[in-house]
Parts: structure tokens; sequence; C-alpha cells
């Protein structure tokens, strides 16, 4: 029988065959999709004809195409729907998909062809975008160890080998971590919790075939457990297992791992001829330069520490009311400071969750992309990887412009966060291919009947991994290379970021926030209320992103330390990080860092797109309408559908004029004067 993966799917917009699919399938299509792969590179590599852009450039676009729906299929599933074959098919494959990429960037004969033709680029007649192509393949052969000769070859071939096969390690302990813990709930430690809290503790009890109620590790049940459960040694219980994933000893620690990693980001670094990792890093970012990084975060860093320090006073002030004496612990901060909310804000999550529900926020992504780019949405009766998720189609005026999936739920099988992925990326080479896009987020499951209900965190995580969607559904380009999100890492935060705003637009939620039982709109009160408290606890959350952000910086910066943990203390202890808050990724979980190279010494590109997403919602403003359309058609046309045509900097100074200070940051955040 023929392979789903390998035959031509044929299905609803040439979707993955996932019902025909089967674990057992995936190993051959991989090996099979490398050798046609490699028969792919050899045959440009030997071309005895000239080189040219076609014959070269365009061509090795194309290569991979099997491999590329083979692997984008894998590796969504494994992310999102992990099995125990799955897990063993990418500990085989971390090693084997390296070495094929090392093979392709140090074959001499391809690289000779690359650099023969960007020679002579001046000459050669290319489009800009072409151009780019050309000078965006030259670079990253380069920068993968095309010009190494001899041992250093070999070595920097090793050792990106062996740092596939430990971030691979690092994700898979990760994920064994946060699926093997939970915390059994008596009937009393339920005092205190909201009925939406105790909804969720008993479908999560549910899930794992227990009775009663249980605390899992996933962030939309461990978060609201810490805000509202007044059972002090719970709440440390059940924080400490949540900041002690990848550092429990045994099979899944990952600080040996870790230690390892930077070990070899350095070795790779200093190969071709960089001081450093970080250095290396940010070469092809928007920052550059690890000083312009520890610069922006510091002149953050001193306002928010500021003002957590004198939150955590107060807190402390509270808790010492309740009679509990002695300092304010980490684990003691969400619940004072949603109390805090409550008291000062008049804001109750219990009675705010019913006018949040899932599916008026999807509504609500769907209507502001309406209104903004004219994209419309139907929902798609399509076989999918798990009863979860669900797809739309999207289109344009009658045009087909993109397959999205939205997979919401978190269970033990879906690694922990929320992230935008693609099955396909749009691309115009070789006849028009548009995307297939998918949202993954952890949202707690409600009970079976029952609605899901969002936190105002929840919804802003809905829309930011929107934004992200919109930039692979919008794209406009020729080349899959630069389709997209393929971005500056410092950059390809902003068009998420930036649509969160449109969540805190009035006429939005006065819209779509409807209570779902009643349907009645959100009491305009509450809704001032909701407004008026946008910064609340901004303190915290700055203090516990940068102080992750410096860490990570520190790190790639110099040379690898030996001891990261001790290193991490190092930095804390330097900056004066408030005793009661931690970082928000501490090195053992850090897979933003550790999972892979895509933010490493780069987790401060949150905060570096935030300075353009702050300024750019702000030339919304500006018109005196958050849809105006002429300023969405310039978002659109330089911003979403230019992916990496351009330089990040060139891209956003056509949009807006300019580029921006921190100012409207700090503004954004309450932090500034």
């Amino acid at each position: 029988m023929t392979n789903p993966l390998l035959a031509d799917w044929t299905g609803d917009f040439a979707l993955p065959p996932f019902a025909a699919l089967r674990d057992a399938d995936f190993g051959p299509a991989f090996d099979a999709a490398l050798a046609e792969a490699r028969a792919n590179i050899a045959a440009i590599a030997d071309n005895a004809e000239p080189a040219t852009f076609a014959n070269t450039i365009a061509a090795l676009e194309l290569a991979e195409e099997a491999l590329s729906r083979v692997a984008g299929t894998f590796y969504n599933l494994a992310g999102a729907d992990s099995t125990p074959a799955r897990e063993a098919l990418q500990r085989d494959l971390a090693p084997k998909m390296s070495a094929f990429a090392s093979e392709v960037t140090m074959n001499a004969r391809l690289f000779q062809r690359i650099e023969t033709l960007w020679q002579a680029r001046e000459t050669l007649g290319l489009s800009p975008e072409e151009a780019r192509v050309l000078d965006l393949t030259r670079r990253g052969f380069v920068r993968a160890g095309a010009l190494l000769e001899g041992a250093a070859r070999d070595r920097m071939t090793a050792v990106k080998e062996r740092l596939a096969v430990l971030s691979t390690e690092f994700t898979q302990n990760l994920l064994a971590d946060e699926r093997d813990w939970f915390m059994p709930l008596q009937p009393e430690d339920l005092e205190g919790l909201p009925d939406f809290v105790v909804a969720t503790a008993r479908a999560a009890a549910e899930e794992r075939g227990r009775e009663g109620h249980v605390v899992t590790l996933s962030r939309s049940l461990i978060v609201p457990f810490l805000q509202f459960s007044p059972r002090r040694a719970l709440r440390e219980k059940a924080y400490e297992a949540w900041t002690a994933r990848g550092a429990n000893g045994g099979a899944t620690d990952n600080r040996a791992l870790a230690a390892e990693i930077l070990k070899l980001r350095e070795e790779r670094a200093r190969l071709l001829g960089y001081d450093s990792f970080a250095a290396y890093k940010l070469e092809t970012e928007m920052a550059k330069t690890p000083d312009r990084v520890r610069d922006l975060l510091m002149r953050v860093w001193e306002p928010a520490r500021d003002k957590a320090m004198e939150d955590a006073g107060i807190l402390t002030a509270m808790m010492h009311e309740d009679g509990v004496n002695g300092a304010l612990e980490a684990w003691d901060w969400r619940y004072y400071a949603e109390k805090r909310r409550a008291r000062d804000h008049a804001i109750d999550e219990a009675a705010l969750k019913p006018y949040l529900s899932l599916d008026a926020m999807i509504e609500a992504a769907f209507d502001c992309a309406a209104r903004l780019f004219g994209l419309a949405f139907r929902p798609l009766d399509v076989p999918l990887y798990h009863p979860d998720a669900r797809a739309w189609e999207v289109t344009r005026e009658g045009r087909h412009m993109a397959v999205f999936v939205g997979d919401y739920f978190a269970r033990a099988s879906k690694r922990s966060g929320a992230w935008c992925s693609a099955f396909r990326q749009q691309r115009k080479l070789g006849g028009e291919v548009r995307p297939v896009v998918v949202n993954v987020c952890n949202f707690a499951k409600p009970a079976k009947g029952e609605p899901a209900l969002l936190s105002w965190d929840d919804a802003r995580t809905l829309f930011h991994e929107f934004g992200h969607a919109l930039h692979q559904m919008l794209s406009d380009v020729t080349f899959e290379m630069i389709s997209g999100t393929s971005v500056a890492r410092d950059f390809v935060e902003l068009p998420s970021q930036l649509y969160e705003h449109w969540l805190e637009v009035p006429e939005v939620i006065e819209a779509h926030a409807r209570h779902v039982k009643t349907g009645a709109a959100m009491p305009k009160e509450m809704l001032e209320r909701l407004l008026a408290a946008r910064n609340f606890d901004q303190g915290f959350a700055t203090v516990e992103y940068v102080a992750s952000a410096l860490v990570d910086l520190a790190f790639h910066e110099g040379a690898a330390p030996a001891d990261p943990m001790a290193a991490q203390a190092a930095v804390l202890e330097a900056i004066g990080m408030p005793p009661a808050i931690r970082m928000r990724h501490a090195t053992p979980h850090f897979a933003h860092v550790f999972a892979g190279d895509g933010y490493s010494a780069g987790y401060y590109s949150y905060m570096w797109s935030e300075v353009m997403d702050a300024d750019a919602f702000e030339a919304f403003e500006e018109t005196g309408d958050a849809f105006d359309p002429d300023t969405a058609n310039r978002l659109e046309k330089w911003v979403l559908s230019a992916g990496g045509s351009q330089e990040a900097e060139t891209l956003y100074t056509a949009f807006r004029g300019r580029m921006p200070g921190v100012e409207a940051l700090l503004r954004g955040r309450g932090l500034a004067g």
C-alpha cells in the first residue's frame, strides 16, 4: 500500500491525510523523502550547466518539497499530540535531520554555485525579492559553516548533530515532568476555589482516570489555583513542582543538558570566528549586538523593579493582615495580587470568565481580521489530527487564502505553552500554494457539555497567536524561505503582540464579550474596571520576563558557564531580583532557549517587538479609529504580507515612517515617569 504521507494529498485543500496516518508511516516516509531530497540536491550541485538563479537558487527552494510535507506534519503532531512512538522517532530523527542539513550546507560544489551567483549578483538582473533570497541563501550557508575546512568542518557537523539530540531530550524531559506530576485535592482543599477552577480540576482528574480533583502543571490550571487557593501549604507544593520542572533529578533532569548545550553553542560560534554565541546569533537580528539588547532590557528593568518592590510591600501587608507572618513568598504573590485586584478594581475572575467564552473570543479575533483585512472564516468539517482541533477556510472576496486550524485545550500529550505553526507555508514558486496554519494553546478543557471559559490572559494569548497566524495567512511572496513568519526573531513577535491590542478596543469587547448563558453584554462598569486594570501587576509581569531575558543573554554572551544554575543565581543577584518573584522560565524548563536555537540569546525579542507593537497601535489611535482602513492596508503591505522580503527595520520604517523609541512601551505597561 502507498504510504499516505508520500501519496498526492488530494483531499479538501490538500490537507495532510490525518485520518489515514499511522505512527508507523512516518519513519519510512522520512527515509523516502530524505532520499529524494538528497537526489535533488546532488542534481543541482552536479549540474554541468553554468549556475543560474533558476537552476540553483530556485531549484534549491523546491528540492526538499516532499521532506517539508512529511516533516511539517510530523513535528506539528509531535508537539501537539505526542505518543511514545512519536517521541522515539523524534529522538531517532534529531541526528539524522541535522546530518542532512550539514550535508547540504557543507556541499562544496553546491556552495560554489551559490557563491558564483552571489559574486555576480549585480549583473544578474534579479528582482528585489530574488536578490534578497540569493543573499539570505548565501548567508545561511556561510553561517552554517560552508567556508570551514578540514577538522573544523567535521567538528561543526558533529556539534550540530549533538545539539539536535540534546534539544530533543530537553523537550521530552520537560513534557514528561509536566505529564507525570499532579496533586490530588481533598474535598476540603476546594475551599475558596471558584467553580471554574473546581470544574477544571475535576476534568483534569478524569483525564488521568482518577476520582475527585487534581491540580496539574498546566498553566491554565495551576495559575488560577495559585490565585485563589487560601491553603498556603498547597500553593507552595504546587508552585515548587511547577518551577522544578526539568530539575527533579533522575532521567528527566535537564540541568546537565543545559550546560552541554551552552558549551556546544559557544564552540559553534567560535568555529565561525565569533567571540560568543550571542554575537553570532544577534548579527542577523534587528538588535545586532548584545549591548543594544542589554540597554533595552535595563531601561525597562529599573522602573519595573521599582514598581514590583512597591507592590511587594502592599501584598506583604495584606498577608500580615491575614495573620500570616514572615516574608512574602513566590507562591503567595498571585494569591494576594488577585485579592488586591478584587479590592482595588472590583474584578472578580469568576464573574468575568462567563463573558469570555472560547467561542466568543475566536469570533472576536475573526471579526477584527474581517474589519482590518477583509477576511472571512467558514467552519470546515474535515478530518484533523485530534478531536479537539477545529478548522476554518479563510477567504477574501471569494478567494481562498488559507486553512486555519485551532487546537485550544490542554492535554497530557501536548507540550506546554502556546504557539503558531504551519503544516504548509505560502509561496508562488512552482505554482500558487496557500498556507495551512495552526494555533496551539493549552486552555483548560471544560467538563463535558459545558462551555470553555477563558481568563483575560487566556483571551490575550488567543489574540497573540492569531496575530502570528495572520502573518502566515496574509503572506504574499514568491519564495517559501521568506514567507510569513520567516523574519528576524526580534521582529516576528510584532504582528502577534500588536494584535493583542484589539482585544482591549471597547467596541470589540462590547460586541463579543457576552455572557455565555444569558447572552447579555458585559456590564459597562465591569468593562471599565477591566480596562482600568490593564496594567495591574505589571511590575511583577515585567520583572519575571526581563529577568529571564537577562539570564538568557548572560548565558550566551561570554564563555559558557560550567554550572548554569550558579550563573543564573549570579545574574539575579546582580540585578537585585525581588525575593518574592522568580524568573518566568528557570533554566531547567526554559524551553524557548534550550528546546532549539529559536530564542537562544533571543528571549529579549518579545520586548524588542513590543517597542514596535506599542508604537504601531498608536498609528491606529492617531487616526481616531482602531480599524482605520489606510493604516490597516499599510500594515498588511509592509508587515503582514511582506514576510522576510526586506530587512525588518526597512519594513517597519515603510509602515510607520520611522523607528520607535522605548517610550511607547513604558507608557503601555504603565511604567513611564
